[in-house]
């Protein structure tokens, strides 16, 4: 291969290189090229499902943060694979700019507004039964302030009064102030400060990555969370395809599993494609496909045959599943040419 077949990209990389280097790029780039009309799908998810049997059922202690565990092997996988709205243990990681990110005081403040803290935390909410009220005790003055608005009573010693002649009422008004958040971040339940490559890093139990990125103090460019939904709704899709990328390796990785990272990133890719985040099965991907044949070989046989009936959808047969089930050849390897012979008309001779 020469240098001038190289495609644009990869040839400024060549170029880039020394003259010793040169003939191992070449040579690494002709190992990373794919064969024309290679099973690249069947092949990802041959080398992504096979391992995937391998996996243990654990749980893992994230970061050195006894605090907070996080689902890996299998069950985390087919979080990802299956573009679940939102991970069992969400998590995020906070990082803090450069000016703060050695300042332990400032780490702890920034940990203290972040963490959601509710009416229920700091206040004694009872109620009495016989006498039709519901009492709350509290000695926080931004409390205090949120109850003046649900009672008339002045809180005297910090004690709250309200009066309501159904029970039921009074539980919905208890239900509401529970719920009542004082300070912090939606989703943030605890968050953790730890020291990491002589910084201070924030960990959080709960996500919301918006709220976060409009905090003062945190490192905009690396604050990261494993909701995967959570990165695409704020940062796009690109950022999303990578996520998907950096925690199925995180994943494989941590089981010493050995997966070539283009396996995932060709998943990736047919997740995100659309410019919205899929999931693999039926609700997603398979679900999707234009071959009707393909649809109903996966999931949901007799529904995908009878719309396709109603509607008068036409099989092309351009897939791999749609040509074995009806037995020709599969547009794979030597099935993706077509020779086609132009028999030379002999001339007769004239006697």
């Amino acid at each position: 291969m020469k240098s001038e077949e190289l495609p644009g990209t990869i040839r400024e990389m060549y170029e880039k290189q020394d003259k010793k280097e040169k003939k191992r790029f070449l040579e690494n780039y002709k190992k990373a090229v794919v064969t024309p009309g290679e099973a690249v799908g069947t092949i990802a998810a041959q080398s992504i499902g096979e391992p995937g049997t391998q996996m243990t059922l654990r749980t893992f202690h994230y970061a050195g943060v006894a605090e907070l565990s996080v689902p890996l092997g299998l069950p985390r996988l087919i979080e990802i694979i299956d573009a679940k709205r939102a991970p069992k243990n969400a998590i995020m990681t906070i990082f803090l700019e450069k000016k703060y990110s050695k300042d332990e005081g400032y780490a702890n403040k920034l940990a203290k507004k972040l963490q959601e803290r509710f009416l229920c935390d700091v206040c004694k909410i009872d109620i009495d039964v016989k006498k039709r009220e519901l009492c709350v005790e509290t000695e926080d003055d931004e409390a205090k302030k949120i109850l003046q608005k649900f009672t008339e009573s002045e809180g005297e010693d910090g004690r709250f009064v309200i009066t309501e002649e159904l029970l039921s009422d009074l539980k919905k008004i208890k239900n509401k102030l529970e719920k009542k958040r004082l300070e912090g971040i939606k989703g943030i339940k605890r968050v953790f400060v730890r020291e990491l490559n002589d910084e201070y890093v924030l960990y959080a139990e709960g996500s919301n990555l918006k709220g976060v990125l409009n905090m003062d103090g945190v490192d905009k460019n690396r604050a990261t969370t494993n909701d995967i939904f959570q990165i695409y709704e704020t940062v796009g899709i690109e950022a999303a395809r990578n996520a998907i990328i950096t925690e199925a390796m995180k994943v494989l990785d941590e089981q010493n599993l050995d997966v070539d990272i283009r396996h995932i990133m060709l998943v990736a890719d047919q997740m995100t494609v659309t410019g919205t985040v899929q999931a693999v099965g039926r609700t997603g991907i398979s679900g999707a496909k234009e071959s009707v044949l393909a649809r109903a070989a996966f999931e949901e046989t007799e529904k995908h045959i009878l719309n396709a009936a109603i509607y008068g959808e036409v099989d092309t047969l351009g897939g791999v599943a749609e040509n074995i089930i009806i037995g020709q050849p599969i547009p794979v390897g030597t099935g993706t040419v077509e020779l086609a012979i132009k028999p030379i008309k002999a001339k007769k001779s004239k006697k």
